[in-house]
């Protein structure tokens, strides 16, 4: 007697594989475009805001009877190694130069330097009285800084250092804005685990500060540099009061152009060509290793 065979079990259709093509990306990968309005209004944002570089290049290229023409001349003129000429004249460009790079790198050095410091010390220890030391730091930002220029000539006609760079330099080495700002970026970015860690190795808080804190907040001490940098360079009210035309810097040589009955305006479009080529080239250098640090050193909570 034979055996039955068992029934025929029907296997399960093979599924079809989608081609990569049809796969529709997820949510999460996604890549957004803008479309050809938001790159319209971005090109017309770019326009707008480098149009007056632009504008400042052409006029310092011009003569005064060339700006003066209606409609002016939008294309840049053969007059600007001659503006150039006549600025030297009219002002010690080259001395105001140079000590607008002594001031604008002593001051971002200290600030960068003593603003981490403190930064560190609100954001990661602990000492008696740190949250009122803390706000009493972040208040005196609301003061408008006009409100201490008697005092503070004051104070340096006292130390006889006025028409003397540390006159500048000195009342600027600490802001209460790189304080509040470094550290809030260490409050994010620097762990406790690390610190707790070189403590127990026996690492002392000097050595913590510069082998653990420097190195992660390289980026944000580049972005205050940066702002610090643009911020002394530009300053014209404190240097305009404790200097003179005998020791200037940039913006105090600039207030000596264009003088007479009628002011030249393209030879001070062309000193105020020459005082913002050195941000703009600082401002190249390093913005892209700036931004690049901040992607790089951020850290998710």
């Amino acid at each position: 007697m034979t055996a039955l065979a068992d029934p025929p079990v029907a296997l399960p259709a093979p599924e079809k594989r989608r081609s990569p093509r049809s796969r529709r990306p997820s949510r999460a990968g996604r890549t957004n475009h803008g479309g050809k309005l938001a790159y319209a209004l971005l090109a017309v944002a770019v326009l707008i805001s480098a149009f007056p570089f632009y504008w400042t290049i052409v006029a310092a290229s011009r003569s005064n009877a060339d700006l003066a023409q209606v409609p002016p001349s939008l294309l840049p003129g053969p007059n600007l190694m001659r503006n150039f000429k006549a600025v030297s004249e009219e002002a010690d460009i080259g001395k105001a130069l140079i000590n607008s790079l002594i001031v604008s790198g002593s001051i971002t050095l200290g600030t960068v330097l003593c603003c981490t410091l403190a930064g560190f010390a609100f954001a990661k220890l602990r000492f008696r009285g740190r949250g009122a030391l803390l706000a009493i730091t972040v208040g005196t930002m609301m003061i408008p800084p006009q409100l201490g220029v008697i005092p503070l000539f004051m104070l340096i006609a006292k130390l006889q250092w006025v028409n003397q760079l540390q006159a500048v330099i000195l009342p600027g080495l600490v802001s209460a804005f790189g304080v509040f700002f470094m550290r809030q970026y260490l409050v994010q970015s620097l762990p406790d685990e690390l610190i707790e860690a070189a403590r127990v190795d026996g690492a002392s808080t000097a050595r913590i500060f510069w082998s653990i804190v420097v190195p992660i907040a390289r980026p944000g001490m580049a972005v205050l540099g940066l702002l610090t940098f643009m911020a002394a360079w530009n300053d014209f009210f404190w240097p305009i009061v404790a200097l003179t035309s005998s020791e200037p810097t940039v913006q105090v040589a600039l207030r000596q152009l264009g003088g007479g009955y009628v002011h030249d305006q393209s030879v001070i479009m062309a000193g105020t060509l020459l005082g913002t080529l050195p941000v703009l080239l600082v401002f190249g250098l390093l913005g892209r290793q700036i931004v690049g640090g901040i992607m790089q050193g951020a850290v998710k909570g």
